[in-house]
């Protein structure tokens, strides 16, 4: 089976209309890290809730994923939004420096080649651009009841997931700055202290 047909076959049992984890948390995240005008891509889509906020704060934005079936939902919802499919593997059919922000919800942990993922949103940011994330936390008291409940264990790692990857802040924050970005700052938000949801992730691409 192809990474998108099995991509594809995720999206079809889903049914349409679910809000997004932590949605209002992660939509105040990236309006505050966007200004009207800056054109914005939206990598991993969906059905375009946040493609649809962004469009409404006044912004261009060009709305991709690696599945059909999310792209039709996102049309259906924002009729005029310039939506792409992009390969599950290597480059991305984008131009060079077109963006000023990039913005991934929920989608990195998703990769199977970070390398690769994290090249190519420096290469289409312009100088100076902003690349703003979100993805599942894994903090202190998360790994702790990880350890000493199976039950946690089996929820976090279950092997028919289609999580590929789980991060810390400090993990994260370092991954970002080893492919070309700067000024990075990785917070935890949703949740208690110790076991927040979510990690929210802002940098700016290097000018060289």
């Amino acid at each position: 089976m192809q990474a998108s047909d099995y991509q594809e076959r995720i999206w079809e049992g889903l049914p349409e209309g679910l809000e997004p984890s932590d949605f209002d948390l992660r939509l105040a995240f990236l309006l505050g890290g966007v200004a009207a005008g800056a054109s914005v891509l939206d990598v991993g889509c969906g059905e375009g809730r946040f493609a649809e906020e962004l469009v409404r704060a006044g912004c261009a934005v060009t709305a991709v994923d690696v599945a059909r079936e999310p792209l039709r939902r996102a049309r259906l919802r924002v009729p005029a939004l310039d939506v792409r499919l992009l390969a599950c593997a290597g480059g991305w059919e984008l131009p060079d420096s077109a963006y000023d922000v990039v913005w991934a919800g929920e989608v990195l942990e998703h990769v199977a080649d970070t390398a690769v993922w994290l090249s190519e949103a420096r290469r289409v940011l312009r100088s100076g651009g902003r690349l703003l994330l979100s993805t599942p936390a894994h903090e202190p008291l998360t790994r702790l009841r990880m350890g000493l409940s199976e039950a946690a264990f089996a929820r976090v790692l279950d092997p028919l997931s289609d999580h590929l990857r789980f991060y810390t802040r400090p993990m994260l924050a370092r991954l970002i700055g080893e492919f070309g970005f700067d000024q990075v700052h990785v917070r935890a938000a949703g949740g208690l202290p110790g076991a927040r949801r979510v990690l929210l992730a802002s940098a700016v691409r290097s000018r060289f």
